[in-house]
């Protein structure tokens, strides 16, 4: 039977577009993921255990395991392998992030120092390894095994956008439909696999899990514009990383692509011969920034994530009302609305 709530009760839900009022119905789920998540970071090995607990001390989002919560809710699931599948999917993320950081030489993550920055590039890469294998070892103990398939693709695909990104990297001949493919890979296809195995879970049919994937991927590629666009627009303090990181570190987003194909040949031959530079100071910084801003870029940018957005939410009302089916469209609007 789905779970079907009253009237006010859904009022109040969209009343409360941050991230608590999201998670209100899995707020217990979620803190027994924090614990498994420390559980399963722990190890004899006292280097292993140390970065495990520097890593999970400080709560991010948590949107992947939030959705896996959801959607397995979502479709009336009622056992308990859900709490540890969702571990596994932050694992996943977490080991992406250890990689991109090392790629990037990036020293900040989530404001404090990244695993690179504080243990050096070996033992980052040695511990990224570790979490990825660990994360595909623990899923084969899953009473489904479509989710150790599902777990080792979507690795797969997250390793291959990364790849594609570095080999892109600085690359001002990025063409829009690159970059839809890099972050389709890297960002967008951990969303659909924590749909997808919320579904899989609920041994849901196979239209319910193919709805779950598809807004699990328009959820993830609007999560990503987004993030892309803080990076020209965001606050340092907020995203716990200096603004425009992405550029200094040769990343060609969506705003850049956009305004390298605008129509103001004037404005798009600077920005062309800024991006040229191997150094960045903050003059030449401020004024990408001003012509990315006056060649409509961030606006176009926004307009692509409410397209995402619009579309997940689009493919979730089709399933029949209950809470986490609000929750679930209610992500898709906090997503165009944060600001870390």
């Amino acid at each position: 039977m789905r779970n079907i709530v009253p009237e006010k009760a859904r009022d109040l839900l969209r009343q409360r577009k941050d991230l608590n009022g999201v998670y209100s119905q899995i707020q217990e789920d979620l803190g027994r993921v924090e614990e498994s998540l420390k559980i399963f970071s722990s190890s004899p090995n006292r280097l292993i255990s140390e970065i495990g607990t520097y890593l999970f001390q400080k709560k991010g989002k948590r949107i992947r395991p939030a959705l896996l919560i959801l959607c397995s809710k979502l479709l009336s699931y009622r056992g308990e392998e859900h709490i540890e599948m969702a571990a596994l999917v932050e694992f996943i993320h977490t080991a992406s992030l250890i990689h991109d950081d090392i790629i990037d030489k990036a020293d900040l993550r989530r404001g404090r120092d990244s695993v690179h920055a504080r243990w050096g590039p070996n033992i980052s890469v040695l511990l990224g390894d570790y979490l990825y294998i660990k994360t595909i070892g623990m899923s084969q103990e899953s009473s489904h095994p479509e989710v150790l398939r599902i777990l080792t693709d979507v690795t797969a695909r997250m390793i291959d956008g990364e790849l594609t990104e570095y080999q892109m990297s600085g690359n001002l001949e990025t063409a829009e439909k690159d970059y839809m493919n890099i972050i389709g890979k890297k960002t967008a296809s951990l969303f659909s696999a924590a749909c997808q195995i919320g579904a899989v879970l609920s041994r849901a049919t196979r239209e319910e899990e193919n709805r779950l994937v598809d807004y699990g991927r328009n959820l993830g590629l609007a999560f990503q514009v987004t993030d892309d666009l803080l990076d020209f627009q965001g606050d340092a303090n907020q995203l716990g990383k200096p603004v425009l990181s992405d550029l200094s570190e040769g990343r060609i987003t969506l705003p850049l692509i956009y305004a390298l194909r605008s129509d103001g040949s004037e404005n798009r031959d600077r920005l062309r011969t800024l991006l040229e530079r191997k150094k960045l100071d903050g003059r030449a910084k401020k004024e990408i920034l001003d012509i990315i801003k006056a060649e409509g870029a961030l606006d176009y940018g926004h307009r692509k994530a409410g397209e995402f957005s619009r579309r997940a939410r689009e493919v979730v009302s089709g399933f029949p009302e209950s809470t986490y089916r609000d929750a679930l469209s209610l992500l898709a609007e906090f997503i165009l609305s944060r600001d870390s």
